[in-house]
């Protein structure tokens, strides 16, 4: 199983979806970054990703993006293979 990195805060309704939908597919490990605890991790999490809404996930190296964007790939049959290690969903 790939590393699944996603900055978050602890309230966020999306965040918690994500983790939701992420587990479901059986995710197991999430690394979470909190933003709302340490504002360096913010900046950071903006530089990384160009955006500054949270969830912000990884898979490995690759971006995913928000919620939203992970719910894509799901509705469109990416997120498992790319779960199993398979080529980045482009």
């Amino acid at each position: 199983m790939p590393d699944v990195t996603m900055y978050c805060t602890a309230i966020c309704p999306y965040c918690i979806a994500a983790e939701r939908l992420l587990r479901a597919k059986g995710v197991v490990d999430i690394r979470k970054i909190r933003v709302d605890i340490e504002p360096a991790l913010r900046t950071e999490m903006t530089e990384r990703t160009g955006r500054r809404t949270v969830p912000q996930i990884y898979i490995d190296d690759f971006h995913v993006g928000g919620f939203d964007d992970l719910s894509a790939l799901d509705r469109e049959g990416r997120l498992v293979p790319l779960l199993s290690g398979g080529a980045a969903a482009t």
